[in-house]
Parts: structure tokens; C-alpha cells; sequence
């Protein structure tokens, strides 16, 4: 069950009221003399501000009693004559000291804090100082001088001795209000106008300490500190220095501290911390809109809200103890005088039109703006009416002009027939409710005996006399509080006074007689109406997400009307009818925290437990800002990184030392190889962060569905499919290069290879060889409209993992594992450089699962001998399948099968396994009834797909095309060329494929590059690159309808591993060894910038994501880049006119 907690609360006429959440009504404060302007509150005790600018405090009543402990030290020193006696020497202690000896402290100087304490008792001796009990010492310690240490046993060199004096005193004033009395000794602060406590939350030890700031009249700000629970009040003020006047303060419970200047600036105190509570500097924050300045600020656990001076609210985004300062401002529905944070971040505010009290609905650790406001409707304490009923409960004391009289209730009232109108509250601030309670009390002096009736001018035309003049209508004598007769008019305000016997509202057409007598010191009946609110404060108000709260249920009962999306001003006005039909985005933030682990890019290199926050915004017309948060500490100082999500570039999944990594890129991290890597505990916490940061990023871009028929579509070495939905900016020749700027989201799936066209075909083949077809793209109409759901699969993969056995000849026992110190690793990987073992080795992931053993492979591509073994000089030659005598060494593959199964939009293609495909790639415009796609099984065999569809990408079945030889890799471009490398390296095109003919009729060979081997080649409209096993780009000249086949090959770069060339000769590559990339991790994407139909082999590399990825295809984007049309060197020509009509030039 929750613990009751208390809402506080101020009237405009400095009445002061609490609400317990355990109870269902407001209680007015015991002390009806007391008006207070400004409270400030936490859980265990009530700050206040009075009218007569005075501190006040109010502590819960509590089961545990304060006692505060005073203690004195007596000193004695011994002489020859005396023994021991007060008489020191002129350069000891006083006879009465602290226990440092520093301070004098005779009985007499302690007195009690405020008239809020008393004595337990008088002083006694405490006889235990040492630790154990004595009685015949009668308390004393002995020493042989005042600095030595003391002991209870007198020893013959003991010349001086000392013992304690104690006397208890106790907290008595629980539950009501208490002046704070000036601290002794010092200068006595100024008059102050604002107050805020809070911090009590930064320590987590078991000792609570509570800070309060205050606001002087001219506007100086004041620390005070030494609150505790054995010190409520605290032990003094202590000035802290601000840039300028500030108006209002607010301390969260927390580290957050923010103040409010006079001319609308916000101030934020840093360095607030337990061993420094005061914290160092000040920080200028501008407000929430450049010509409207700040007016309150109410600072929570994490969390900041404002009021501006034209009473609109606003939520400060990314607000921690690492980021006091925030980040920005949102604008939130509703219109506010002041706000309240709440210890749970819960926040109350006070309508700016009606003065109700609002909570906000929905305020959860995630959604911290929460939902909407809605009014606290709570009834009143039993000694008022609840809902307008009348109260028969007398309190208080007449007045001198109705002491000693007997009055019936309609004679005060001027008969039953009288109207009683209400009194018009003008519409006051907190600050400025005294003028207006003078304008409200003002009323005529009358003899005494009678009570005065007040009159204020009629708010309707039928209350105006025959003359056109406004009658005056005699107002109850709640609203004209009776004077003494020869009493001056009101020259000040006497808010001790309260309006007093209000006529009850009775239902309607009621004429039944009511009267009362009464004879002093009893008073007339009187029926509190709900009071204009002027100050609210949330502090000591304990709310979570799943407390119930029945005068918050009741109130969301009783305010049916009020939907949550309608703010109080709106609420208020319900004359105000005339609310616009436009859609109404309600602005909210939503927070998603949690832990991970952060490797650290700089010095030391390590993983560090970090906190991270997703802040998600929902801005005007509904658009998404949305920004990551990291929070670390360096050398104990707090600190923090911002990412805005609109900057991500891509979310990649990694593979480092913890098996749950993801990378973060952004446009600079992609410049300088350095994306911020995070690692999740369990492969469940990864992927819902990827997840939740992946739906951010497309919410941030504008990307909703699956992947355009325009898309990129890459392959990362992990297997993890990326796509990015590229504009026409992408191609266009432009000084700055957008190619670091791209933006990759991941789809579902695993693949090896992923191949595309403008069509929205779209192939993939595994890691086992298995065909994949893309389903997001069915039920997609010619103009790229949805019309079904998104077909999705369980598509399965399986990857073979090698490691390799090495050894070494030695002359006496042959081939061992005892290699020599230079070695590499007897068991190891491909290069050697890594140690794989047996045991050591693990899938590539967690979703990864063995199938099969290990086992040794005798299908290596060097061939094996019985044993699966091959030899080789040395480990860094080249290794054959025979054995001869200069082998020195040997080593043999072993293989262990693994099964990724997954959920996707891929359907697979039986029964043939591919190694490489192929299609056509054509302008998004292009109608045909087949799409050419070309494969290479997995034996080398030349396959064509017949049957495929923009409505059917599957196609329906295999025609094979005859070769001489198998093949490794093959492409297809514009005008139906077909390219295609065999597996010696030869290269070769088919001739006469066409619509009509898609199997063409022969195969032409092309000579390759001199000296050097093909392995893989792109087809575009008109160009076709190549790449060959040193990593060279090689664009063949020549290329012409009329006579494909080229004339020769010419050098582009190095360092390319594999090239897509789109339908409009656009190329992007595969580069590896790009500079600040990890040598562990190749595969860079580049583009090739300045491509032209007159420049078809480009003009420079432009560099961007990379790192660990593997494939790309560009054959779907078609979108060509913005022209600008030459301008004619020629001067413009007028047009001639020829009868009146204008005719070419």
C-alpha cells in the first residue's frame, strides 16, 4: 500500500491548504491567522514564504521524535595547590569548550533554536565518553595536556582532565507552521519572495540532508544548508552569487537546480553535487521563445518544466545530472500561471483562466510529458461544506461589530428576496493578490450593530436602473467583512480577517426561510466556496504511474468532458467555441533508458558500463525529433554524448569482443572510422534496442514500408541485409559528396549476396547457396501503391565455420604440433594470425546454432590428400594437395556447420543452389512482360529465369545455358548484355540476347587485362567494370551498340573488392585498406563521383559507411540527377513580333 503523501496548496488570500493522497479532502492549515504567498514542499516537511516575507516551516507529524543532543566540554587543569581546577593557564582552552577545544561553550551561551523546541531536562554528565561505563570517575578523562589524547585512568603524569555535558532537546511544533528565527551572530538576510528545497535524493546513504534556496526582494539568491532530520530548520544562509536579479528559484530532489532572472533568462547551477551542494557556476540558458521571456521554472528528479510570461508551458528535452543544461524546449498543450514538479516527476499546475489545480495524466519514467491535464476536484476537510453544501461548524471569532448582537440571517441578508450575487475575483498573479483582496474587501463604514452590505456594479443589463446607471447590488457579509464603528477605511490589508458567512447555494426555487442566531462567540453559518488557487506545490507529493488516488479517480470522473487532449484554457472556455477544425498533434517526449556497455574510442581503449536514454519527441504537426543520449563519467566528472537521431546514418550489428555489439554511424563518425559501438547484455536486449533505434531513425527520415523499387541494397560480412533509399541529389555532381551523409536501415534476413533492378525484383542468395526472392514488393501496383500486407517467410541459412590444423616437419619426429617460436598458432584461421581451436570457436553469433560436428574438409580448393591434408614449403607459400620433399609444413580445413533461422519478407526458390545472379537493370519507367535474370549454380552452370514479374519476381522456372566450362560470376546490362567470368579467369559475352531471344545464341571470349585474373564484373547501360584478385577496378573502353564487346581494358583504382554498376552507369564499389578503417574489418561503400555520359569513368572516390560490409547492388536506382541546362554563350535575342504575335528569332 503507498504511503500517505501531502499536496500543498495557497489561495489568493494566503490561506493555506494540503491534500493527502490517502484521504479524498483539502485540510486547511490549524493556524487561521497565518497567510502565507509561496510554499515549497517535500515529503517530510512544508516551507513557506508569509505575507510579511517571513520563513516558515512545517514539519509532518511523524511517529519518530526530533531530539537534538547539545554538548559542552568542561576542562580542568591540576595545580599543586588547588588539585584540579577551573583556573587554566593563559594559553589553554576555556573551561567550557567543544571537544576541539576551539570554541567557547559555557552552559549559559546555548539557547533554543526557536520557540519550535524545549528542553528534556537539564544538563547532566555523560559518563561514558570512552566507550565503557564508570561511575566513580564522575566522567572525567585525564591527559597529560589538552592536545594529548584523554583516557579514563589518572595517571601520575595526568596534569589536565575533561568531561562531557549533555542536555536533550526536542522538536514539539509537528504539524503546524513556524517562524524561522535569524541565525544568531549574522546579518539577517533580505525580505525574501521565492523559495525552493530539494537535494535530498543525491545521497544514497541512509542520512538525508535537505537544501533550501531562497530569493531576496532584490533579487539575490540564498543557500541554506545543515537540514536534516535532526535539524529541521537548518543552521544558516549562506549568499551565492548570480549573473544578475533573479525572480524565482527551483531545486529538484536531485543535482538539477534552475532559476529564473528578471528579464526572462534562465540560469542553470553546474557542479552541484553531495560534497559540493552549492554547486560552482552558472550557466545562461535563453528561454523557451526569444521575445517572450521565462516567468517560473519547477525542476524535477530528471526533468524541466517553464512557464513563459504569456502563461504557455514548456517541457526541457534531455535534462540529467550529466546534461543539467538540457537541450531543447517543446511546447505543451495548455496554459498555466505556475507548474510543480513532483519528487516522481509527476507535475501539477494552476489554469491561468479558472485557477483549478491540474495534474498531468500519464507522467510514467517513459512517458515523461505525459498525456493531458485534468483538474483535482478533491472535497473539503469536514469542517466545510463539499460541493456547495452548507456548513453548520462555527470557528474562529466575531468581529467587533458583531459581538454581543443577535441577527437573523435574512436581515443580514436584506431579506429573503435579496439576490446574493458572487463576488467578481479579478484575474490576480501569486504575487500581486493583496491589491487585488483590497479592491475585494473594500466596503463602507456603517454604525455599529449592523452589518454591512457592500455593493459592486451588476454584471447584466437587467441589473441596471430605469436611468441607464447601474444599480448596486448588496453583496453577503462574506464579501464585506463587518468593521467597528469610527473605524477608517481599509488603508492596508488585514489578511487575518477571513470572509466570513457566505449565504449557502441552496437548489434551485428554494424559498424556505433561513435563519440562524448566534451569540458570541459563535459565528454565522458560513459555505466556503472552492477558493481561486494562487500557488501549488507538488514537492512532498509521492506519485507513481499505478497509484490510485481517489480524489484524482473522481476527478477524471467528474470531468468526463475534459478529454485529455484538451488543455485547461480550453476546458475553461467552454465559450469559446469557436476551436479550430485543423488536426491537433498533442507535442509529447517519451523517454526509453537503459544500461549497456560503451566501448570507449580513446585513451584507455575498454568497454565501460554506461546509461543511455532515447528521448522521442513528437514536435509540430506531428513530426519526430528524436535524440541518444550517453551518459559516462571521466575522472569522476560527469559527462555526456548527444546523437539526434536525425543524424544517424546506419545501425550495424558487429562483432567484438562482446558477442551483442552495434554500431552507430553518423555522417562524422563516418568520416573518421569511428562509430559509437554499444553492447547489450543478451541477444533479446539487442535486438529491441536496434529495433526501438531502427523505427527512430525511419520516423526521423520520413520512412514508412518496406524498401522503394529505387532502393540501394548492401550485404554486410555478417550477413545482415542493409537498404538505402537514395534521392536524386545522390548522383548529382555537387562539391560536397553526400555519400557519408547516406542513410542505411536494416531489413529483416540474412543473405550473401543481394541483387536488384527498378522493377522491384529483388534476389538474394545465402550462405548456403539457397535462392531468396523479396516479398515486400508483392501487391504493389505499376505506381508503387500498397495494396496487401507484407508477405513474410522463415528463411533459414546455414554457414560452414573453418578453422585449419597446422604443422611442422621436424627430423626426429616427423610432422608435430611443436612448431617453431615464429609459428603461427597450430590451430588457427585462414591467415594464421588468429588462434581458432576447437573448443575456442563459436558461431558468428548468438542466433546461430550448430548443426554438425567438426569434421575434416576435403574439398579445399588446392586439393587434399587422403587424409585432408595439404603441404606447402613454408606457412606463408602456397599449398598443394602433394606432398614433396621441401615441405616443411602441412595443414588441413575443418569444418563445422551452423543455422540461422529467422523471420522475413523471403521467399525461397527451389531447388537449385546459386553462387551468383544477375538482373537487368532499367529505368523505373520500363514496361516488359519479363524481367532478364541471369544465375550461376553452385557447380559453375549458366542459368536463365524465365517467368519474372513485376507481379511474380519468382519467375517460374530454369532455362540452362550451355558452357564449356563453369562459371563464377556473370552480369547483365543495358540493351541485354551478358558478361560473364569462368572459373580460370576467362571472360566472356553472350551474343544476340534480346527480348524475343533471352538465351541468346553464342558465347564471344574477351581477352582480360594482361597479366591479370577476373574474378568478379558489373554491367551498366553502357559501361562494364571489372575486378581481378590484386583488387584492381578495370573499366573497358569501346562500348558501343553497335559493337558490345569493347576494345580494351583500362585501369580505374585498387583496392576495390567488388563493383555494382547501375542502369545509369553510376558505380559504387567495395573498397578495402581505406585509411582509418580497421585492417580486421574491409569493405568501405565508395561511389564514384563526377560520372557523366561524357565522363562515364568518373573523377574521384567518395567515401562512406564501411567497415565489415560486403556486398552492394545499385542497379535499382534510376533516378537520374537534376541537370541544369547549359547557358548559351550568346546574348539573348529579342523575339520578334509579327501582328502583334511573337515568332521565332
Amino acid at each position: 500500500m503507498m504511503n500517505s503523501s501531502l499536496l500543498w496548496a495557497v489561495d489568493v488570500y494566503g490561506r493555506v491548504y494540503c491534500l493527502s493522497t490517502a484521504g479524498g479532502r483539502w485540510e486547511r492549515s490549524k493556524d487561521k491567522v497565518l497567510e502565507l504567498k509561496r510554499v515549497a514542499a517535500v515529503k517530510q516537511c512544508c516551507w513557506g514564504i508569509g505575507c510579511d516575507n517571513q520563513l516558515y516551516l512545517n514539519v509532518n507529524p511523524s511517529d519518530t521524535a526530533i531530539r537534538y543532543q547539545e554538548e559542552t566540554y568542561e576542562n580542568q587543569r591540576w595545580n599543586p595547590l588547588d588539585g584540579f581546577t577551573d583556573s587554566l593557564l593563559p594559553t589553554d582552552r576555556w573551561s567550557w569548550t567543544d571537544e576541539a577545544g576551539l570554541n567557547s561553550q559555557p552552559l549559559h551561551s546555548f539557547q533554543l533554536p526557536s520557540e519550535s523546541w524545549e528542553w528534556e531536562g537539564d544538563w547532566f554528565v555523560h559518563d561514558e565518553s570512552c566507550g565503557r561505563p564508570s561511575t566513580n570517575t564522575g566522567g572525567w578523562e585525564y591527559a597529560v595536556d589538552f592536545p594529548a589524547s584523554f583516557s579514563k585512568e589518572k595517571k601520575w603524569n595526568s596534569c589536565v582532565r575533561r568531561r562531557r555535558w549533555l542536555r536533550n532537546r526536542r522538536y514539539r511544533a509537528f504539524g503546524s507552521w513556524s517562524k524561522i528565527s535569524l541565525d544568531r551572530g549574522r546579518p539577517p538576510p533580505q525580505p525574501f519572495t521565492d523559495i525552493s528545497c530539494g537535494g535530498h535524493l543525491m545521497s544514497h546513504s541512509s542520512e538525508k540532508r535537505l537544501y533550501l534556496w531562497a530569493v531576496s526582494q532584490q533579487g539575490r539568491v540564498w543557500f541554506r544548508s545543515g537540514i536534516q532530520h535532526l535539524r529541521p530548520e537548518g543552521c544558516g544562509w549562506e549568499e551565492v552569487a548570480a549573473p544578475g536579479e533573479v525572480a524565482q528559484v527551483s531545486c529538484g530532489p536531485g543535482d538539477l537546480l534552475w532559476a529564473v532572472l528578471w528579464d526572462g533568462q534562465l540560469l542553470v547551477r553546474t557542479g552541484v553535487s553531495c560534497e559540493q551542494p552549492k554547486g560552482s557556476s552558472w550557466t545562461v540558458v535563453e528561454p523557451p521563445k526569444k521575445n517572450m521571456g521565462a516567468a517560473l521554472v519547477s525542476v524535477g528528479m530528471c526533468v524541466v518544466w517553464a512557464i513563459t510570461k504569456d502563461n504557455k508551458v514548456w517541457f526541457r528535452r534531455g535534462v540529467n545530472s550529466h546534461n543539467p543544461c538540457g537541450s531543447g524546449w517543446i511546447n505543451i498543450s495548455g496554459e498555466m500561471l505556475m507548474v510543480s514538479v513532483g519528487p516522481t516527476d509527476q507535475v501539477w499546475g494552476i489554469g491561468s483562466e479558472d485557477r483549478t489545480i491540474y495534474f498531468r495524466q500519464g507522467v510514467t519514467a517513459s512517458q515523461v510529458t505525459g498525456t493531458g491535464w485534468t483538474p483535482v476536484l478533491a472535497q473539503w476537510d469536514s469542517s466545510r461544506p463539499a460541493d456547495g453544501q452548507p456548513s453548520h461548524d462555527f470557528s474562529g471569532e466575531m468581529t467587533d461589530s458583531s459581538q454581543g448582537s443577535v441577527l437573523g440571517l435574512e436581515d443580514s441578508l436584506g431579506g429573503p428576496d435579496s439576490p446574493v450575487p458572487k463576488a467578481t475575483i479579478p484575474k490576480i498573479t501569486s504575487d500581486s493578490f493583496i491589491s487585488a483582496l483590497v479592491s475585494d474587501r473594500e466596503c463602507t463604514i456603517r454604525p455599529a450593530g449592523r452589518t454591512p452590505l457592500t455593493t459592486v456594479p451588476a454584471e447584466n443589463p437587467e441589473a441596471q436602473g430605469e436611468d441607464g446607471e447601474e444599480e448596486e447590488v448588496p453583496l453577503t457579509p462574506s464579501e464585506a467583512p463587518s468593521q467597528a464603528a469610527g473605524v477608517d477605511p481599509w488603508s492596508n490589508v488585514d489578511l487575518e480577517e477571513e470572509a466570513k458567512g457566505k449565504r449557502p447555494a441552496g437548489p434551485a426555487g428554494a424559498t424556505a426561510q433561513r435563519v440562524s442566531v448566534a451569540t458570541y462567540p459563535l459565528e454565522l453559518p458560513e459555505v466556503e466556496e472552492r477558493p481561486p488557487w494562487a500557488w501549488v506545490s507538488g514537492g512532498g507529493c509521492v506519485l507513481i504511474s499505478t497509484s490510485k488516488v481517489d480524489w484524482l479517480e473522481s476527478s477524471a470522473d467528474k470531468s468526463s468532458s475534459l478529454s485529455l487532449s484538451i488543455t485547461p484554457a480550453h476546458a475553461s472556455g467552454e465559450k469559446k467555441k469557436e476551436a479550430s477544425e485543423e488536426q491537433i498533434f498533442e507535442k509529447s517526449v517519451s523517454v526509453t533508458k537503459g544500461h549497456l556497455r560503451w566501448w570507449r574510442d580513446w585513451q584507455p581503449h575498454q568497454w565501460e558500463e554506461v546509461s543511455i536514454a532515447l528521448e522521442q519527441a513528437i514536435t509540430e504537426q506531428g513530426r519526430r525529433d528524436d535524440i541518444l543520449y550517453l551518459y559516462y563519467k571521466q575522472n569522476d566528472e560527469k559527462k555526456f554524448l548527444c546523437t539526434p537521431i536525425s543524424e544517424v546514418t546506419a545501425l550495424v550489428p558487429k562483432v567484438r569482443e562482446s558477442p551483442y555489439c552495434f554500431a552507430i554511424y553518423t555522417a562524422e563518425r563516418t568520416r573518421q572510422r569511428w562509430p559509437l559501438l554499444l553492447s547489450t547484455p543478451t541477444q533479446q536486449d539487442l535486438q529491441q534496442w536496434l529495433s526501438l533505434l531502427g523505427e527512430s531513425c525511419c520516423h526521423s527520415k520520413g520512412i514508412v514500408g518496406w524498401p522503394s523499387e529505387q532502393a540501394l541494397w548492401a550485404v554486410t560480412s555478417k550477413g545482415d541485409i542493409m537498404v538505402h533509399e537514395p534521392t536524386q541529389s545522390l548522383e548529382a555532381s555537387t562539391p560536397n559528396p553526400a555519400c557519408d551523409n547516406m542513410f542505411w536501415y536494416q531489413v529483416p534476413g540474412h543473405l550473401h549476396t543481394v541483387e536488384c533492378n527498378s522493377l522491384g525484383v529483388v534476389w538474394g542468395i545465402g550462405f548456403d547457396h539457397t535462392a531468396w526472392v523479396y516479398t515486400g514488393h508483392r501487391g504493389c501496383s505499376a505506381e508503387g501503391k500498397r495494396s496487401f500486407s507484407l508477405h513474410c517467410f522463415d528463411p533459414a541459412d546455414v554457414r560452414s565455420i573453418f578453422i585449419f590444423e597446422n604443422q611442422r616437419w621436424i627430423p626426429l619426429t616427423g610432422y608435430t604440433d611443436k612448431g617453431l617460436p615464429m609459428d603461427r598458432h597450430m590451430w588457427s584461421d585462414a591467415s594464421g594470425l588468429k588462434e581458432c581451436t576447437k573448443a575456442g570457436t563459436k558461431p558468428p553469433s548468438p542466433q546461430w546454432t550448430w548443426v554438425t560436428d567438426w569434421a575434416i574438409d576435403y574439398s579445399a580448393p588446392e586439393g587434399t590428400d587422403k587424409e585432408g591434408w595439404q603441404y606447402a614449403a613454408d606457412f606463408t607459400a602456397a599449398y598443394t594437395g602433394n606432398k614433396t620433399l621441401k615441405d616443411f609444413v602441412r595443414r588441413r580445413r575443418w569444418v563445422r556447420k551452423c543455422r540461422l533461422q529467422l523471420t522475413g519478407p523471403w521467399e525461397e526458390v527451389p531447388p537449385i543452389p546459386l553462387s551468383d545472379i544477375t538482373i537487368l537493370p532499367c529505368l523505373a519507367k520500363s514496361s516488359m512482360e519479363q524481367v532478364p535474370l541471369w544465375a550461376i549454380s553452385e557447380r559453375g552452370d549458366v542459368l536463365c529465369r524465365l517467368g519474372v514479374t513485376r507481379e511474380n519476381p519468382a519467375g517460374s522456372s530454369w532455362l540452362h545455358i550451355g558452357t564449356s566450362q563453369p562459371f563464377c560470376s556473370i552480369s547483365i546490362g543495358g540493351g541485354h548484355q551478358v558478361w560473364a567470368i569462368a572459373r580460370d579467369n576467362s571472360v566472356f559475352y553472350r551474343g544476340s540476347v534480346s527480348a524475343q531471344n533471352p538465351a541468346g545464341d553464342c558465347w564471344y571470349h574477351i581477352p582480360s587485362p594482361p597479366k591479370q585474373n577476373l574474378k568478379q564484373l558489373s554491367v551498366g547501360r553502357t559501361s562494364v567494370y571489372a575486378v581481378d584478385e590484386n583488387g584492381n577496378l578495370w573499366y573497358r573502353q569501346g562500348v558501343t551498340p553497335s559493337y558490345p564487346q569493347g576494345t580494351v581494358w583500362e585501369l580505374i583504382s585498387n583496392n576495390v573488392s567488388k563493383v555494382s554498376v547501375g542502369p545509369l552507369d553510376q558505380v559504387w564499389i567495395m573498397a578495402e585498406k581505406v585509411p582509418g578503417c580497421p585492417s580486421d574489418s574491409p569493405g568501405v561503400v565508395c561511389h564514384r563521383a563526377g560520372v557523366q555520359p561524357m565522363q562515364p569513368k568518373g573523377q574521384s572516390w567518395d567515401f562512406g559507411i564501411g567497415g565489415g560490409w560486403e556486398h552492394l547492388s545499385t542497379r535499382g536506382n534510376s533516378q537520374d540527377a537534376p541537370r541544369a541546362l547549359a547557358r548559351s554563350p550568346l546574348p539573348p535575342r529579342t523575339p520578334r513580333q509579327v501582328n502583334g504575335n511573337i515568332i521565332a528569332c
